[in-house]
């Protein structure tokens, strides 16, 4: 049976942690929707209302460019094993970037990410949960390193680099403040990991 609270209890707190996969989804009103899967160790829980996710260097900067013009953020969690039980948070995002003032302290959270971008900083407005009946049964064999390896063989010029020709707009191209200035804020230049 479905349930609904404004907060995550313990228990949804704790399962959230022990997922290994999650999917994030942002949209504006007039762009495409974006739905991403997410791995790694990559969430931190910080409170009933507030949790963090760090992402990586990919092909696309969707959500931070959506975040900049409509913070809204769904993600939904799956149970792949045990109990069947989908989790979704809804809530308020906003995008740190390395060049923040509150970047060192959010960063320290996590181990080091060669590809790191942006932290997402999300305000819980409500936590849903489902049945999850549907949800097949899968087995975690093991996190990829491909991501990590591409990114350490970037290095931090080659990332910036990276970033200045593919990240510092959306597909519908919305700005995604990646690069300072790239949103207008006159910001200093993207400090390295």
């Amino acid at each position: 049976m479905a349930t609904s609270s404004p907060t995550l209890n313990p228990a949804q707190a704790a399962f959230v942690a022990a997922q290994p996969l999650y999917f994030v989804a942002t949209a504006t009103a007039d762009s495409r929707i974006n739905l991403s899967p997410k791995g790694m160790d990559s969430l931190r829980v910080l409170a009933p209302d507030r949790l963090i996710w760090l992402n990586a260097t990919g092909s696309g900067n969707e959500s931070a460019a959506h975040v900049a013009v409509d913070p809204r953020m769904t993600l939904m969690f799956c149970a792949f094993d045990g109990d069947p039980k989908i989790l979704r948070i809804y809530g308020w995002a906003r995008a740190v970037h390395q060049r923040d003032a509150d970047w060192p302290t959010l960063y320290g959270l996590f181990p080091p990410l060669p590809g790191a971008r942006q932290i997402f900083d999300l305000a819980i407005e409500q936590v849903q949960t489902s049945c999850g009946f549907a949800v097949p049964l899968y087995d975690f064999r093991g996190p990829r390193d491909k991501l990590r390896d591409w990114a350490i063989g970037k290095g931090d010029d080659g990332l910036r680099e990276y970033w200045t020709q593919r990240n510092t707009t959306s597909i519908d191209g919305l700005p995604t403040g990646i690069v300072a200035g790239n949103l207008g804020d006159g910001s200093p230049e993207t400090a390295s990991p």
